[in-house]
């Protein structure tokens, strides 16, 4: 079959999504679409839960804004020279090539795990938006400890909002590219008027004053971590530890034409990572101000996080639509990202079906507020559970032929369970798993230890486990 050919029926594709193929040439996408994804993705609604979230966690003013600095920097390195560079090189959905390393059958124990959390990463941005439509209706906003729903207008919003995003993403990567460049310069728009709005209330007028807002720190509100440099460096840097070192965002940029394309990362790290996440810190720093704060404090509790509110404080009903579809913008893509692994389980059904499941799992988790008011440290646990699967496609990558390993080894050799995968993954989240819960150490600081140590596992084993294997009579 010609190459002509190939791509064609690659393109008559009954799903359009390419899951279990290399994206044809003719679909491949300019930085630009990329550029409106990422900046819309990360100036979202995670951007008006994590900002307020540090200064409940005390951080003082130079572990904010020089860490935020670093931490984001080596995530778009991250994005660019390992994610983008390998997507482009294969042009596979992250779960077809870790099927064609690691075997289906396990593959499918990662689907699920990784399909789940992102559902509830989504569930999350769907509280964030429902605390915007429930400012007309005067309702009561969930509190940093609550975990289940507070009132029936709670539920009814969350379902009506999480039924609108699912079909959003199940339209697919057309849909949910062109919903983020339609709503990103909106939100952004709307990050910086809340941030401009929130140092007049403060009645900032110099560097000095700005700086002074975070000072050296305080300690951390009730319940919660207490935050230095260290813990922002790398905890913003592995925010998105599993769409980076975890390589989920293959599926993304396997659409790019060049790898350049994964600089486009920078947008989502400095205007959201970045400026999103001072300007949200900045309408909560207004918010702890006031009177019904104070209270809070006083009584020993932590002030609630309620982007919604927050946002309409500092720019009225603009506040409330931005917050909205920044909720839109980060659900979207997370779940089109849980429907592909979802779908990599069941290849029988279309991905919109999957997809549309997914948001509906992504709503029910929505309805608890928990998610979203305990956001660093669930974004710390997925992180560090999924990011090691990607040191095997990282490491195959970069050291296969070094190491005179076979490259797609289950798939050439049909096995459905890749031991030397599994063992890998197993001990290395069981050992720094174990370091962290033992010694009371940070989650976000073991997840590179446990990434790289994961690759040295994998090569190990692999060689093991490939003694007198050639690809000729494996093939």
């Amino acid at each position: 079959m010609t190459k002509h050919n190939i791509e064609n029926e690659q393109e008559n594709s009954a799903s359009g999504e390419f899951e279990r193929e290399p994206v044809p040439k003719s679909k491949l996408k300019s930085w630009k679409s990329f550029l409106g994804m990422y900046a819309g993705e990360h100036a979202a609604g995670t951007e008006f839960m994590i900002g307020p979230l540090f200064l409940t966690a005390g951080v003082s003013a130079f572990d904010l804004i020089i860490g935020l600095l670093m931490g984001n920097l080596l995530a778009v390195l991250s994005w660019r020279f390992l994610t983008a560079h390998i997507a482009v090189k294969r042009r596979l959905t992250l779960y077809y090539q870790l099927e064609r390393i690691a075997g289906k059958k396990l593959v499918t124990f990662y689907n699920l795990a990784n399909g789940f959390l992102f559902c509830f990463l989504a569930g999350a941005m769907v509280t964030v938006s429902a605390t915007a439509v429930g400012v007309p209706f005067d309702m009561e906003m969930p509190k940093l400890t609550d975990t289940v729903p507070n009132s029936l207008t709670w539920v009814i919003i969350v379902l009506l909002i999480g039924l609108v995003i699912s079909i959003i993403a199940a339209r697919g990567y057309e849909t949910v590219s062109k919903a983020a460049n339609w709503m990103s310069p909106i939100i952004v728009t709307g990050f910086i008027a809340c941030g401009i709005v929130a140092l007049s209330q403060l009645n900032v007028g110099s560097l000095e004053d700005f700086w002074n807002i975070w000072g050296e720190g305080t300690d951390p509100f009730p319940g919660q971590l207490k935050f230095g440099f260290w813990h922002v460096v790398i905890w913003s840097w592995f925010a998105n530890a599993a769409m980076h070192v975890g390589m989920s965002d293959l599926s993304v940029f396997r659409y790019a034409k060049h790898e350049s394309s994964g600089w486009t990362t920078a947008a989502g790290m400095y205007v959201g990572h970045y400026m999103a996440w001072i300007a949200a810190a900045l309408l909560y720093a207004v918010y702890l101000k006031s009177p019904e704060a104070q209270t809070f404090l006083g009584n020993g509790e932590a002030p609630p996080v309620a982007p919604g509110p927050l946002a309409h404080n500092a720019i009225g009903i603009f506040g409330i639509i931005v917050v909205i579809l920044a909720g839109w913008t980060t659900a979207n893509p997370t779940i089109y990202r849980a429907g592909l692994a979802f779908q990599a389980i069941m290849p029988k059904l279309s991905t919109a079906k999957v997809t549309f499941i997914a948001g509906m799992i992504a709503t029910v988790a929505g309805l608890f507020p928990a998610f979203a008011m305990k956001l660093l440290g669930f974004v710390a646990l997925y992180g560090f559970i999924l990011a090691p699967f990607g040191a095997i496609i990282v490491f195959e990558h970069f050291f296969a032929k070094r190491f005179a390993l076979v490259e797609d080894y289950a798939a050439k050799e049909r096995i459905g369970f890749n031991k030397a995968v599994f063992w890998s993954w197993a001990i290395s989240f069981g050992v720094f798993y174990f370091i962290s819960l033992y010694f009371d150490v940070f989650l976000s600081f073991v997840t590179l230890p446990a990434w790289i140590l994961c690759g040295i596992l994998f090569l190990v084993f692999s060689k093991r486990l490939q003694r007198g294997y050639t690809v000729e009579n494996g093939s």
